[in-house]
């Protein structure tokens, strides 16, 4: 029988002390490891998402939100469906070196406006979300010197990156984003136009004045923000997306997702990202199933997003669909090589069908992508109990 691994690790090694006289007959789990980032936080859904903001691979310092111990409910508390700003800007202002550029829809060659652009640093160092202007430019200042990701995901289009060494003022950048799964009935551009021109200036000064807030922390002046934006524009179901993302990390579950369910129905459904952190608090309540056909409603919306497809690997291993969780995680690394969070999800589908060198094998990939993480900690202690186990079973072969 598969235990979890949601006790101390006082007891992890008492059991591990009796699975060894026991010649192994018990065997270890990683329960479903992954989940709240958005939602409290991207996440991010996290993050860092979008114009949602990319949930995802930047944390929150979310454990205090979460059950002690249990790593499914750790990863469920690692997710922040978001696109929430992920950012740690305390010490953005100390240089004078910075990055700046336009976003535009290719073919059309049209500025985007409203769109969500994340500027990470490659070597450990801040991580920041801005938001293009009217005429889809972006500008971040206060830079350190060093290596930089600039990422674009926004719903119906494919993720833009682009790497930056940056000694040195940037020259202009231009990032070009294709559509995703066009459909017949989809907007046109005028349409899209329309909606952006009908958005009040002094709703879309609020909206930009929230981001800023959540990305500084401050989840209770960002909501202020986001509730202004609604009040002058009450179309404006990304503002709602938002105060849900700022209710989750102030604690209030229940109002998320009344807020999340409102950007879904303001949206007509076409809001992927209020549909991922949706889905996520489903699986933090333990509504799988309702979770699945959530988050698959969103991913039939935009399929690019590698966070809409780990947030579905999650409820698919919590429904024990072990084959189609590991597809899912599969699905978001293909999008998004490098994404943390998925080897977690395929850590818990090998310990859990007791192939335990390959369960290994995906610890190490966490942990050599996240070193210093939020749950980097908790997984070391789960790698130790495995590792012993795999050179154990090696022994008695």
């Amino acid at each position: 029988m598969v235990r979890p691994l949601e006790h101390c690790n006082l007891l992890w090694q008492r059991k591990l002390r009796r699975a060894e006289r026991n010649k192994l007959h018990e065997r270890p789990q990683m329960t479903g490891a992954v989940a709240r980032q958005i939602l409290r936080g991207h996440p991010s859904f996290q993050q860092r998402h979008n114009a949602p903001f990319p949930i995802a691979d930047r944390l929150y310092k979310v454990l205090r939100w979460t059950k002690q111990g249990g790593l499914p409910w750790l990863l469920l508390g690692l997710l922040v469906c978001a696109p929430i700003v992920r950012a740690q800007i305390a010490g953005f202002d100390r240089q004078s070196i910075e990055i700046f550029g336009t976003v535009f829809v290719e073919g059309a060659n049209r500025p985007i406006g409203d769109i969500i652009v994340n500027i990470g640093s490659l070597t450990g160092g801040p991580f920041v979300s801005v938001l293009t202007d009217w005429n889809g430019r972006f500008h971040m200042r206060g830079l350190d010197p060093g290596m930089y990701e600039i990422v674009v995901e926004a719903p119906g289009y494919e993720p833009v990156r682009e790497t930056l060494r940056l000694y040195g003022p940037s020259p202009p950048l231009e990032l070009h984003l294709r559509e995703s799964n066009p459909s017949p009935v989809r907007r046109t551009d005028y349409a899209v136009s329309v909606r952006e021109l009908r958005i009040p200036g002094k709703a879309r000064t609020a909206f930009e004045k929230g981001l800023e807030r959540l990305a500084k922390n401050d989840a209770d002046g960002s909501r202020t923000q986001f509730v202004r934006a609604t009040t002058a524009f009450p179309d404006y179901y990304e503002a709602y997306y938002h105060i849900g993302v700022a209710d989750l990390r102030l604690g209030r579950e229940e109002d998320a997702a009344q807020a999340f369910q409102k950007a879904i129905d303001l949206s007509g459904g076409h809001y992927a990202w209020a549909q991922f952190a949706l889905g996520l608090l489903l699986c933090r309540r333990g509504e799988y199933a309702e979770a699945e056909t959530v988050i698959r409603k969103g991913l039939d919306v935009d399929g690019s997003p590698a966070t809409g497809h780990l947030f579905l690997s999650v409820a698919l291993f919590r429904l024990n669909r072990l084959e189609d969780a590991e597809k899912s995680a599969r699905e978001a690394l293909l999008r998004r090589p490098g994404f943390a969070l998925a080897y977690l999800v395929l850590a818990d589908v090998h310990g859990r069908r007791g192939e335990y060198a390959r369960q290994l094998q995906n610890l190490d990939a966490y942990l050599k992508l996240e070193p210093d993480g939020p749950a980097s900690k908790r997984v070391r202690e789960v790698r130790e109990v495995v590792r012993r186990i795999v050179f154990r079973t090696k022994d008695e072969e």
